[in-house]
């Protein structure tokens, strides 16, 4: 499909590709296997799943065993309860194992034979969400931005902000993108005229100061580490002003001695002493510091934090717990130190030019000597950022268009403004805001299709790097190459090497275990006062090193579950009451601490799971439900009441209930039991854990009862038995973690008619000891990955 740039505005077509496939009916299962499992169906299952109770919206009562293709939807549904071993429910009688696998299996080979014909393909158009227009910017210009502030957040859904139903496309919404591309064209060239602009860089509320923060230098408490995109070489304000109260007043205003660095790029450009500049005569000035500095044109970084004056800790009657302020709207600290309240950068003043930064070097690939040399000059250097930015060959359509405007931005002004006019046309096209693909003429709408080799380079790249092609990615798919096997796997390795596949990370990984969710979350501080933005920021840290070990080192994805490492820096490992751990830096540690192994022990997926003020069994169990084995509950009933919440004055008051006792008295609802018996058990496992996941023995002051009896039967008492329990299952954690790269790689819910593919790619990676690599592999050589629908004309 083609899309003229004179459509470039609002009137973009929406084409969303749900799965198309042609219906297939598998062959009548053999009488014997068809006669077992209805025995099996009727001892175990019929007497809820039947015609007249439907349990669960579901009758296995009248459906044909001998034909299950033909009810596909309902029996992947019991495939996949059976698999993560919650059916039959808690107090029904149960078979052996072996023989809920046995009866699963053959489940699993009639739907597989029977969707031998069913193909259900991506989205033919696609358009790049926050993050993958971000990605993309970079690796063809070199800039890095902030693009929060240039367009709006994209909606979820499967779980994921890259699904193309959910991407949708208005005239506003194409509007931010065209000013986010003249913006970012102004940027990327530089601007020799630049008027002077302000940019404010603000610490957390909660962001305590007395320690070194990472990236500053050692010798350093606090402070703030600012990479920020200078315009054009010039003179800049630096401004700095402390942490205040709503009064103004000054935190640690009566501390002696302090002083405050500002450096730039690692070098001091100014040392302020915070007693003669700050303090005066006993009087706090309340007027910020700033400095002023002559600097280049590109991305630098500012560092703005305090020399320590020693190398112990801070001790003082004032500051009991690990976070340093309390609150700024009663005027209440901690701390004796100042800390940091925001920086402010403006500029520039002056401007006098643009130096070669990074995104210079990289647009202009020539420089012409003459002004008859330019048209040659601009037309090369847009034919190659447009083949970048449009992810295929350009044709001379594509370059006549872009290169009007490059003539319309030269008339009467620069060489390098025709080229920034030029760049805002490339930013701003269809061909670069959407992936789009072309349509074989010779197929009639609705046939499955295979996508060409340009197209599949570019559903890779942004599948394991949220981001555009790179030059060899390009190369071998204009080869024609990519799609042989060997060259796809040889391609497919380099890239998960490559540190854009840190993509899959912060993308895929922040979003399938809520590290996105964590910046939102503040705990209680009368529960928790010890919590601060460096507990945050060091649990958000620590699972994305973990999970970034298993794709670097390309270790088995049950790690995940039953890993016994982690990564730690001093702030965390004092939390985990893990010893001989210094210094603001993350270093690899092995675990001795069985319940901390895996994620269900780290701090992220605790804290994401509760509530500011306790824990919640609850949400813990639905999380490990929805994330671990792949089977959601469902929503509650309508006019459930609330969980009681306790009405004393802190968790640690006598008449306190424990969360477990409340939960047991909401569960007494005929209503919300069935679903309580599968999470509370999971949940209760880990209450050891509190709300921010430090390990304790009471909740309030009731001992925490972390046992519990699984839908299986098993016996849980802590979180070891719980990962041992739910490692029973790891065949179907396999599944879900294929299931949700595939959702991710697709950019499209994963449906029942996907599950055959999804169960060929964990049988293969199973030969290969579960390795990441083998389920990237899996996703990208199978149909749905390499096919797509034909479109009604």
């Amino acid at each position: 499909m083609k899309v003229r740039p004179g459509l470039l505005l609002p009137a973009f077509a929406w084409i969303l590709v749900s799965g198309c496939f042609s219906s297939a009916v598998g062959a009548p299962a053999p009488q014997s296997g068809a006669a077992t499992a209805r025995t099996f169906l009727d001892q175990y299952c019929t007497g809820c799943h039947n015609d007249k109770a439907k349990v669960g919206g579901l009758s296995l009562q009248s459906l044909d065993v001998s034909l299950v293709s033909h009810n596909a939807q309902s029996w992947e549904k019991v495939v996949k309860k059976l698999r993560a071993g919650l059916m039959p429910p808690s107090g029904a009688h149960r078979p052996e194992l072996s023989s809920i696998n046995a009866f699963s299996g053959w489940l699993e080979g009639e739907l597989d034979r029977g969707s031998a014909k069913l193909v259900a393909a991506a989205p033919t158009m696609h358009r790049l969400n926050r993050a993958e227009y971000a990605n993309a910017v970079r690796d063809l210009l070199g800039l890095e931005v902030d693009t929060t502030t240039l367009l709006p957040a994209d909606d979820s859904s499967y779980g994921f902000d890259n699904m193309a139903g959910t991407l949708g496309v208005s005239a506003a919404l194409m509007e931010r993108y065209l000013a986010a591309g003249a913006k970012l064209s102004r940027l990327a060239i530089g601007n020799a005229n630049a008027v002077p602009s302000q940019k404010t860089y603000s610490a957390p509320a909660d962001m305590t100061q007395n320690y070194h923060v990472e990236g500053l230098p050692f010798g350093t408490r606090g402070g703030l580490l600012i990479r920020h995109q200078f315009p054009a070489d010039g003179e800049y304000a630096i401004r700095v002003d402390f942490l205040r109260d709503y009064n103004g007043s000054m935190f640690g205003a009566n501390a002696k001695g302090e002083r405050l660095e500002v450096s730039v790029n690692g070098e001091r450009i100014r040392l302020f002493d915070i007693d003669t500049e700050v303090i005066k005569a006993g009087f706090v000035e309340t007027k910020p510091l700033e400095v002023r500095v002559p600097l280049k044109a590109g991305l630098q970084s500012i560092g703005v934090t305090f020399p320590a004056r020693n190398y112990g800790p801070v001790e003082d009657s004032f500051q009991p717990f690990e976070r340093s302020v309390i609150t700024l709207t009663l005027g209440k600290d901690w701390t004796v130190l100042p800390h940091v309240g925001s920086v402010t950068v403006t500029g520039p003043f002056q401007a006098s030019g643009i130096a070669d930064t990074p995104s210079r070097q990289r647009i202009f690939s020539c420089r012409p000597a003459s002004a008859q040399q330019e048209p040659a000059c601009a037309r090369t250097i847009v034919s190659t950022l447009a083949r970048r930015a449009f992810r295929r060959p350009v044709t001379d359509e594509d370059l006549e268009s872009v290169m009007s405007f490059y003539e319309f931005g030269r008339a009467g002004k620069s060489f390098e403004s025709g080229i920034e006019l030029a760049l805002r046309r490339i930013l701003a096209s269809p061909d670069f805001v959407f992936r789009l693909q072309s349509e074989p003429s010779s197929i009639k709408a609705g046939a499955t299709y295979r996508i060409s080799d340009i197209q599949l380079a570019s559903r890779l790249s942004f599948f394991l790097w949220s981001s555009i092609p790179d030059d060899e990615l390009l190369r071998v798919a204009e080869r024609g190459r990519l799609r042989q096997p060997t060259v796809l796997e040889q391609q497919v390795r380099r890239m998960l090497a490559d540190p854009r596949a840190e993509a899959l990370v912060s993308n895929f990984g922040g979003q399938w275990l809520y590290l996105r969710n964590l910046p939102s979350i503040v705990p209680a501080l009368n529960e928790f006062p010890d919590f601060d933005d460096n507990l945050r920021q060091s649990f958000r840290r620590e699972t994305e090193m973990f999970l970034g070990s298993i794709i670097r080192e390309d270790r088995s994805i049950h790690e995940l579950l039953n890993g016994n490492y982690t990564f730690v820096n001093e702030r965390l490992a004092r939390h985990y009451g893990i010893p001989n751990v210094y210094g603001s830096q993350f270093r690899r540690v092995t675990l001795t601490d069985e319940s901390r192994r895996g994620l269900l022990g780290q701090g992220s997926v605790l804290l994401a799971t509760s509530y500011a003020t306790r824990t919640s069994p609850v949400l813990r169990g639905k999380w490990i439900l929805e994330n671990i084995l792949g089977t959601p509950p469902p929503e509650p009933p309508p006019n459930v009441p609330a969980l009681k919440e306790s009405t004393a004055a802190g968790s640690a008051a006598a008449d306190s209930p424990s969360v477990r006792q409340r939960l047991e008295e909401h569960r007494a609802n005929p209503s919300c039991s069935s679903c309580h018996r599968m999470m509370d058990p999971i949940g209760f496992a880990l209450e050891n854990f509190d709300a921010v996941g430090k390990w304790r023995s009471k909740d309030g002051r009731t001992a925490v009862d972390a046992s519990g009896v699984l839908v299986d039967g098993t016996k849980v008492t802590g979180p070891a038995s719980l990962r041992q329990g739910l490692m029973r299952y790891s065949e179907q954690f396999s599944r879900t973690v294929a299931e949700k790269l595939l959702t991710y790689g697709l950019g499209r819910g994963v449906e029942y008619y996907d599950m055959p593919v999804v169960r060929s790619i964990v049988r293969d990676a199973a030969r290969n000891d579960y390795r990441f690599s083998s389920f990237i592999l899996g996703i990208v050589q199978s149909q749905p990955f390499q096919m797509a629908v034909k479109q009604q004309q």
